[in-house]
C-alpha cells in the first residue's frame, strides 16, 4: 500500500493520478476496457475543506461537483442502477425483516451513535448489498464510510473497492467531504481529517485519454507508463517510444 498526506483534496486527487500513471501496470478489465492500475492507495488530508478542493486539471469543476455533492446528500430524481444517496440514507433494497421492507438511514445512525457514545468505533455505513449487487453490471465502488469523533472533531475514513482516480476520485472526495461537513454540523462539531482508501486505484487510459493530458502536461508534470504515452502520442517522449529510443 502507498500512503500519502496531502494539504487538500484537490492536491490529493493530483497525487493519486500521478501515482497510478507512473507506478501502475496495464490491465484489461473483465468488461474489456484498457486500464492502468496500481497497488492500494491511502491518502490523508488533515484539513479537507482547505483549498484547492478541486484540481484545476480535472474535467469536472466546482459547479458540477457541488451538484454531485448535493445529489449524494439530498438525493436525485435521476434513475441509476444504484446511487450513493440511497445506499447511505435508505439501505436495504429488496431486503425484508419480519415481513417488512428494510429501510436503514445509515447517516442518521452515525449521528445517533456518536451522540450516544462519542468514543464509538461503530459509527459506520456500508453500501454493498449482496442481494442486489452480485448481479449488477455497475455496482458500488464506495464500500464503507466510518466517522470518528476525536478531539471535538469529526474525522471520516472511506474505503473504495475500486476507484477511477482520473474521472471519479475528485468528485468522490469532494462529495464525501461535503457529507462529512453535513454530519459534523448535525453533531455541532468541527470537521476533522479525511482519509481516502482505494483498494484498486485505476485509470481508463484509452477511454479517458483526453483527460490525462491536463494532469500530465505533455510529460512535464507526470511521466506515465510507456503504454499510456504510446496511446496518446502527443509529446516528445511518446515519439521517442514509437521510434524505440529510450525515454528519459
Amino acid at each position: 500500500m502507498r500512503a500519502f498526506r496531502a494539504p487538500s483534496i484537490g492536491m490529493a486527487h493530483e497525487l493519486a493520478v500521478r501515482t497510478v500513471l507512473e507506478r501502475g501496470g496495464v490491465l484489461v478489465t473483465e468488461d474489456g476496457e484498457a486500464t492502468i492500475e496500481c497497488e492500494e492507495l491511502l491518502i490523508r488530508v488533515e484539513e479537507p475543506e482547505s483549498e484547492p478542493m478541486v484540481s484545476p486539471s480535472s474535467r469536472f469543476q466546482r459547479r458540477f461537483l457541488e451538484r454531485y455533492a448535493e445529489n449524494l446528500i439530498s438525493g436525485s430524481d435521476s434513475a441509476f442502477e444504484y446511487d450513493y444517496h440511497r445506499r447511505l440514507f435508505d439501505w436495504g433494497e429488496e431486503l425484508q425483516k419480519g415481513g417488512n421492507e428494510v429501510h436503514v438511514d445509515q447517516i442518521g445512525y452515525i449521528v445517533r451513535k456518536i451522540r450516544e457514545a462519542p468514543s464509538t468505533r461503530r459509527a459506520l455505513a456500508i453500501t454493498w448489498n449482496p442481494v442486489v449487487d452480485e448481479s449488477l453490471k455497475d455496482c458500488p465502488c464506495l464500500q464503507l464510510v466510518q466517522c470518528l469523533l476525536r478531539g471535538e472533531k469529526l474525522h471520516m475514513k472511506v474505503v473504495f473497492r475500486s476507484n477511477d482516480m482520473l474521472s471519479a476520485a475528485g468528485a468522490n472526495m469532494y462529495a464525501l467531504v461535503q457529507l462529512q461537513r453535513h454530519i459534523a454540523s448535525l453533531l455541532g462539531v468541527r470537521t476533522g481529517s479525511y482519509t481516502h482508501i482505494s483498494l484498486v486505484p485505476h485509470i481508463y487510459y484509452i477511454r479517458d485519454l483526453h483527460d490525462i493530458e491536463p494532469f500530465c502536461r505533455r510529460g512535464e508534470a507526470i511521466m506515465p507508463a510507456p503504454e499510456v504515452c504510446l496511446a496518446c502520442g502527443r509529446c516528445g517522449r511518446a515519439q521517442k517510444l514509437k521510434r524505440g529510443a529510450p525515454s528519459v
